[in-house]
């Protein structure tokens, strides 16, 4: 059985040399969601989520909504393991993967096989998993000879193709995604659109942020609508779709 618990979960990001920064800067800081608060120290921070909680179990499609660094990604990050809370517990039970960066350990200086077995080992495949997976990441990425070629002389395109093709080949218990994915041409889109339906129906628990009403409605029985760290509203989708998007 698959759960994240989270209790009272703060999460604080420290911004040093705060006093030479200009008020404009701080503006800045402020217009991206977090809050310029201080510390017991007085040291000047940016708090990116406040006494969250959340709990999640088996079945469970839960959707994020909010505004451009409402703390979407953060709390993304917080429930795949990525950061720790500065305040508050969490709990996680069950393999997890985050499709956040699907491109994280790729070496552009390497080749695409070599890069295949780097970044499955970053998302826990043993070496025998993987040589089990090789020829089928291989065959989906659609990239051929390019395989032996380094990832430096890749189009932004075929990149993505063998990231997507690595990141997508395990099954989690946990699956956490910031946007539904879909890269390449629309013969490949099409490929990774039925991949990606066939992870989040298999897995036990889904975490996706999105801006699209209609992806939301359709993958999620559960929508929190994030502002300025802090959870604004909680509820079925359709409740909270429009209250965030308006009416049709």
């Amino acid at each position: 059985m698959a759960s994240i618990n989270l209790d009272n979960v703060s999460v604080d990001f420290p911004v040093f040399n705060a006093r030479s920064r200009s008020l404009k800067n701080r503006v800045l800081n402020i217009a991206t969601g977090g809050r310029i608060e201080a510390n017991s120290e007085g040291h000047v921070i940016i708090r990116g989520l406040e006494n969250v909680n959340i709990s999640l179990n088996d079945g469970d499609r839960l959707g994020l909504v909010g505004h451009n660094g409402s703390g979407k990604t953060t709390l993304l990050r917080v429930m795949s393991g990525v950061y720790r809370p500065s305040a508050g517990k969490t709990s996680i039970v069950g393999k997890c993967t985050s499709l956040i960066n699907i491109s994280l350990g790729i070496d552009p200086e390497a080749a695409g096989r070599q890069n295949i077995k780097i970044r499955g080992a970053l998302l826990g495949l043993s070496k025998g998993q993987l040589r089990a997976r090789q020829e089928e990441i291989e065959e989906f990425s659609e990239l051929g000879d390019f395989l032996d070629m380094p990832v430096r002389t890749y189009s932004t395109g075929m990149q993505l193709r063998l990231a997507f093709s690595i990141s997508t080949v395990i099954q989690p218990e946990i699956l956490i995604m910031d946007e539904w994915l879909a890269t390449g041409d629309e013969g490949f889109k099409e490929k990774a659109n039925k991949r990606l339906h066939e992870l989040v129906n298999q897995t036990k628990i889904l975490i996706i942020a999105s801006h699209s009403r209609e992806l939301l409605l359709e993958n999620c029985n559960r929508l929190i609508w994030l502002d300025h760290g802090s959870i604004r509203m909680d509820d079925k989708p359709e409740v909270v779709a429009e209250a965030y998007f308006g009416s049709h």
